[in-house]
């Protein structure tokens, strides 16, 4: 199945963190890295904290949303992920995005991701890799979803 991680990371060296994030999903049993966006630095949400940088992988797996999903959290928590409050600042943040057209709701699992059409810093490198791609909710291509949105706070990021 094709899936779509958005990775972001706001501490420390945030490049070596989200490197280290990608070579991490691409080791999970049964998944293989196919495609990365360009690499982008935003604004943060919620309290004052550092910029982020920002990132969408596209991955094939054979593991199940689930365990995709347990996989990256174990990646975050290696990586010094500390959940202390909600937007809060963090070396690194996995989130699923989509899983194929998968529309799912169980307890700490939503899919497609609850506020993806609703975030600049992820639709811009989402539509790097598939603008024609649709929400499985919405019927909105992802580059008629970021349309409506105020892209200022997300640029290009050159090392």
């Amino acid at each position: 199945m094709t899936a779509y991680v958005a990775l972001g990371s706001n501490l420390g060296d945030r490049a070596a963190y989200l490197l280290e994030g990608l070579s991490r999903l691409s080791r999970l049993p049964e998944t293989r890295l196919l495609r990365l966006s360009s690499l982008y630095e935003t604004e943060p949400l919620g309290p004052p904290q550092p910029l982020y940088l920002n990132l969408v992988a596209e991955v094939e797996t054979a593991l199940p949303p689930r365990g995709l999903l347990e996989a990256m959290l174990a990646i975050e928590r290696a990586l010094g992920r500390e959940r202390r409050k909600r937007y809060g600042p963090r070396t690194l943040d996995l989130d699923l995005l989509l899983y194929g057209d998968m529309v799912l709701e169980e307890e700490g699992l939503v899919l497609p991701h609850p506020r993806l059409h609703e975030r600049a810093f992820v639709l811009v490198p989402l539509c790097d890799l598939v603008p024609e791609g649709r929400h499985p909710l919405l019927g909105k291509t992802f580059a008629e979803l970021l349309a409506g949105l105020d892209p200022s706070g997300v640029r290009p990021y050159v090392v």
